[in-house]
């Protein structure tokens, strides 16, 4: 394994310690030694595997109502007051298809690049559980709505140590069907009782199948963050994945290259993108564990335990599991229409759906929109794919330097280091967040003139945060947080570090970055970290001119 350099620097000052007889930096050593040859041992058991994950992720689609009956989809209703007959499976109720749900799976199959099937069909799924009163789920599992398509996404990699990536990277689709949701268990287990809540019951899915193109946790989470942002985009699904509107379902195996796919588990409902990256990587590293300690793994389903960050046993192997599936009796095949293959009726009016019409509802989609930002201002992919990401950034970012006012560089440098540090801080995105637009351009604007210092920009941040009403200079002026660029007093410091501090005096004439460091600190200690370095690095170079050789 590379060790990173800060990590050798730190492993040298503690030999040199030890070699002292300093027992406590020796126990530290060890520690950290400890902690080096575990890393290493889990890199290379990573270089002599492979892994392979496939996503099954449910969307629930954004409907005023659910997929099979009129009854509301609000979140966060009271218990059982959204519930139709027909989800409480009352005898003699029929299901009536949302035509709206359909329109929502067939769009956000065009934007995948998915086939859409002209004729696709119900059926039901088998299982008894007591949030499935009918006994049954209704799904598509012989001819779904669309087959195929694909996801490009980026992948960005951030190591300790390392420096951060990004790539694009694309995962193939199997299939995207509609099914419904079920309701919800609720367990009491001071009264050893469980209540069923049917609200959810019945709540339209599409659900989206992967081909195991993904590699770890750190790929799988990637890409979720980018269907969700998609479906958000394309207003079929709000992502919120803290409500279950998004759930994940991990199928991931491991083997040795050139050796035969190995046996997979499943990993259900995880229900966040960072749960998504934690769940697959422990798994992975389960399976090689057993592997290589000469067991086998099972083909079983397992949860997330989000506490102990470990994927724990939910039921035996999924292969003994009998869904008997069969045709939906009660609901027709269902049919998307081309204008050539639409019938002679209006098809808006006999309620088919017209693949064309709804082909006219698809606006700008993420990759489009970071292809474009990049180019048009000459980013990197990174730094594009953080303004699409972040809800409201890439907005703030084109007000900001609309008719080249302002320097892209500079204001992208801001927006994406200290004001998306002061959003995160705050849990807040950018469309949330108080802080006016044109404040933000007064920040960008004293930084650009050297009024303020990077360091000092976060702190006029947090405070407009704070107090939104306040313009970015007034915050300046009443903090005192503007630059010292009086050049004759920050010289006076300089002189006033070297001759109180030999040791810095020292380093500067021996010279370097270092040297110029060793007095950078002391100064702007001195000065509340409010000297221009600028000044303080020509000062400090003059004074090296002038020392004797």
């Amino acid at each position: 394994m590379a060790t990173m350099g800060w990590n050798r620097l730190y492993l040298n000052n503690l030999k040199n310690m030890c070699k002292c007889g300093n027992t406590l930096h020796r126990s530290y050593l060890e520690t950290y030694m400890r902690h080096i040859r575990r890393l290493s041992k889990k890199t290379s058991r990573k270089c002599e595997w492979q892994s392979r994950v496939g996503l099954e992720v449910h969307a629930q689609i954004s409907s005023s109502s659910k997929l099979f009956s009129g009854a509301a989809t609000r979140y966060g209703a009271p218990v059982n007051t959204q519930v139709a007959f027909f989800d409480a499976a009352l005898p003699g109720t029929l299901p009536v298809l949302n035509k709206a749900c359909v329109e929502a799976g067939v769009l956000t199959a065009l934007a995948l690049g998915c086939q859409i099937s002209p004729v696709s069909v119900f059926d039901r799924k088998h299982y008894f559980y007591a949030d499935m009163p009918a006994g049954y789920q209704i799904t598509q599992q012989r001819q779904p709505l669309a087959q195929g398509g694909q996801l490009s996404f980026v992948h960005i990699r951030a190591r300790e140590g390392e420096r951060v990536t990004a790539e694009t990277r694309t995962c193939r689709l199997i299939q995207l069907q509609l099914e419904q949701d079920s309701g919800k268990s609720l367990h009491d287990f001071h009264c050893r009782r469980s209540l069923i809540d049917l609200n959810r019951a019945g709540i339209g899915l599409m659900e989206l199948v992967t081909h195991p193109d993904l590699q770890s946790g750190e790929d799988a989470a990637c890409f979720v963050r980018e269907l969700q942002l998609l479906l958000k985009t394309l207003g079929t699904c709000d992502g919120k994945m803290q409500e279950g509107s998004l759930r994940v379902d991990a199928n991931i195996s491991v083997n040795r290259p050139g050796e035969p796919w190995g046996v997979r588990t499943e990993v259900k409902n995880i229900n966040s993108i960072r749960n998504v990256s934690k769940a697959i990587d422990f798994e992975i590293q389960r399976q090689i564990e057993i592997l290589e300690n000469g067991g086998q793994v099972e083909n079983e389903t397992r949860g997330f335990d989000a506490e102990t960050n470990e994927t724990v046993q939910m039921r035996d192997k999924e292969k003994l599991l009998d869904y008997r599936f069969m045709p939906e009796p009660n609901l027709p095949p269902l049919h998307v229409y081309t204008h050539q293959r639409a019938p002679s009726v209006r098809a808006s009016a006999c309620g088919a759906v017209v693949m064309e019409e709804v082909a006219e509802r698809l606006r700008e989609l993420p990759g489009q929109i970071r292809a474009r930002v990049q180019e048009q201002y000459d980013i990197p992919l990174m730094s594009a794919s953080l303004l699409v990401t972040e809800e409201g950034m890439l907005e703030m970012f084109e007000w900001l330097v609309k008719d080249g006012s302002r320097e892209v560089v500079p204001v992208l440098n801001m927006l994406l280091n200290e004001f998306l540090g002061v959003l995160h801080e705050h849990d807040c995105s950018a469309a949330e967040c108080p802080i006016p637009v044109e404040s933000l351009g007064e920040v960008c604007d004293m930084l650009a003139s050297r009024e303020i210092s990077t360091s000092a920009s976060r702190k006029v941040l947090s405070l407009l945060f704070e107090r939104p009403e306040l313009s970015g200079r007034e915050v300046v002026e009443q903090e005192s947080l503007g630059q010292i660029r009086d050049r004759q007093l920050i010289e006076e410091v300089v002189n006033e570090v070297l001759t109180t501090q030999p040791k810095v005096m020292k380093k500067l004439k021996k010279g370097g970055s270092r040297a110029l460091n060793a007095v950078m600190g002391p100064v702007q200690q001195k000065l509340d970290r409010r000297a221009d370095p600028r000044i303080v690095t020509e000062i400090v170079h003059d004074i090296f001119k002038r020392l004797p050789r």
